[in-house]
């Protein structure tokens, strides 16, 4: 009983942290550090930071890149979202010896202000299929062109290299940070982020045609750091193309075995979790039905603990409700952000009701073993 009381306590916890907000200085330099596979668990944490900056009015957003390439659709959502900003973003390839491969060459270009660290690399931007192979024929040259295009015109955009962007994409070129920044490809080298700052320090910069922002006051401005929740690099660890494919295999394996053998409940669960999480990771389902999808499945079998008894099925119903709560709700802007008290309140009566049946078994239980034991007692 008390690891069930434990368990629940746990759930409530964790949909309270799938609701919590940040606190940051107004008028500071946030910087966030993104690394890794450009997919949809970067696409929101980089729309996390800059919201969280706008909220705050922040002077600079420094995105601070290490990536070799990804999805093209959360690349594209990265470019819209740093379009749209309120506050000015600078995209910063480093530390030393980072890479803005692929997509992450567009990612960098699109920047309000684009700078490398020393030994950095930027380019190789040529679009390829999933497994690295290359894609031949018309398809090929389609989505070649709309590279193409897209590029360009982020390049001119920010007043910046089109013709060695159209380069990257179409022969895969890629260049050191001195060589990009003589060809205009970015706007400066930086040594390190009191460098960058230095560097950006009074610049006007276009966020948008007809909207423009002076950088002053970056030295002395607070800089805050915002880090990945420890949830978020969770979910960014299986979005891992590697760690996707193994959670899809091993999903359907498991899902083989309970057909297989059905009523163990346990490999069955576990397979549907693991499907689910390896299609977020492989950008299949977006990021916000992949929580809705594991709460309607978290809610599902709590309903069924209701008829089995189990604690199988209220345990893992319970851990896709947390999951689900925090890839659903965790980065969702505050005024449509379920309160945290709703959750509180709904993991609450949740957690009496599944305790109260525990108790109600347990007692049934031990009654009925009594009266086994003694069938003569009064």
């Amino acid at each position: 009983m008390m690891r069930r009381i434990i368990a629940a306590a746990a759930v409530a916890l964790g949909l309270l942290a799938a609701c919590a907000g940040s606190d940051t200085p107004e008028g500071g330099v946030v910087v966030a550090r993104v690394d890794g596979t450009v997919g949809p668990i970067m696409e929101r944490y980089i729309d996390r930071v800059i919201s969280d900056a706008e909220e705050q009015r922040a002077r600079l957003v420094v995105l601070e890149l290490d990536t070799p390439g990804g999805l093209d659709s959360s690349m594209r959502k990265i470019v819209q979202r740093i379009g749209r900003a309120d506050v000015p973003v600078a995209v910063y390839v480093a530390p030393i010896g980072a890479r803005a491969a692929s997509a992450g060459t567009f990612i960098t270009m699109a920047g309000h202000i684009a700078a490398m660290a020393p030994n950095t690399a930027i380019g190789a931007a040529a679009a390829i299929n999933a497994d690295g192979s290359d894609i031949e024929g018309t398809l090929g040259k389609k989505i070649e062109n709309d590279a193409v295009a897209y590029i360009r015109g982020i390049a001119e955009l920010r007043g910046r290299n089109a013709d060695w962007a159209e380069q990257a994409v179409r022969e895969a070129v890629a260049v050191n940070e001195n060589d990009a920044a003589k060809l205009n490809v970015v706007d400066f080298v930086a040594a390190d982020l009191d460098d960058l700052l230095r560097r950006s320090e009074g610049r006007t910069v276009t966020l948008r045609p007809g909207v423009t922002a002076t950088l002053t006051g970056l030295a002395e401005a607070p800089r805050v750091d915002l880090e990945m929740t420890p949830w978020e690099r969770f979910l960014a660890f299986i979005a891992d193309p590697t760690i996707a494919s193994l959670l899809l295999s091993i999903g359907f394996l498991a899902l083989i075995i309970e057909l297989y053998a059905p009523g163990l409940g346990v490999p069955g669960v576990a397979g549907a979790i693991a499907i689910i999480l390896g299609f977020l990771g492989f950008g299949l389902l977006p990021v916000d039905t992949a929580g809705l999808v594991l709460i309607g499945l978290g809610l599902a079998l709590v309903a069924a603990e209701l008829f089995v008894t189990s604690g199988i099925l209220g345990a893992a119903g319970a851990v896709a409700i947390v999951l689900g709560g925090i890839i659903a709700f965790r980065d969702t802007p505050a005024d449509f952000r379920p309160p945290a008290w709703a959750f509180a309140t709904a993991g609450g009566i949740l957690a009496a009701v599944v305790l109260l049946l525990f108790a109600v078994v347990f007692f049934a239980d031990r009654a009925s073993r009594r009266a086994r034991s003694d069938p003569f007692a009064f």
